[in-house]
Formats: structure tokens, C-alpha cells, sequence
């Protein structure tokens, strides 16, 4: 058996779909992030794993997943605006 056979995946720890490059989707959300809080840092982080994978797993669909949490944090910052 050859070193990759011999590899077990992990699909809860390190997916295939989060850890290609040189750096693991966990460690860049955590990075973007830092300062954010609540909402804000749920949004952030969910539209970068979304914009991670979606070639890699889900396709347009994760396109849409990243752009509704994108959208929603445009809508807060739109209306903290008007109720100034």
C-alpha cells in the first residue's frame, strides 16, 4: 500500500473541501475574524467557508449560501445608516 492509500481521510477534523492550499479555512475565518463579534463574526465567517469550498463541494449553491450571509451584513450596516 502506497503512502496516499495508506492516508485515512478525516471528514470531520480536516475535509478535503477546507484544506486545500497552504492554509486551512478554520485558521483564515479565525484571522478575519478577530475584532468581530456576534453576528457579524457568524456572517464573516460563514460567507468565507462558503466562497472556500464551493468548487470543491457545493457550486453555485455555496455561491448563494456566502452571498445571503454577504447581504445580510450589508442590510445591518444599511440600517444602523438610516436610523442615524
Amino acid at each position: 500500500m502506497g503512502k496516499e492509500e495508506n492516508k485515512m481521510k478525516d471528514n470531520v477534523n480536516h475535509p478535503d473541501h477546507y484544506t486545500a492550499g497552504k492554509v486551512e479555512c478554520i485558521d483564515a475565518i479565525e484571522s478575519a475574524t478577530v475584532g468581530l463579534t456576534g453576528i457579524l463574526a457568524v456572517c464573516t465567517g460563514n460567507a468565507i467557508k462558503y466562497l472556500w469550498r464551493w468548487r470543491r463541494k457545493g457550486g453555485t449553491e455555496d455561491l448563494k449560501k456566502a452571498k445571503f450571509y454577504i447581504d445580510h451584513m450589508i442590510s445591518i450596516f444599511e440600517n444602523k445608516d438610516n436610523q442615524k
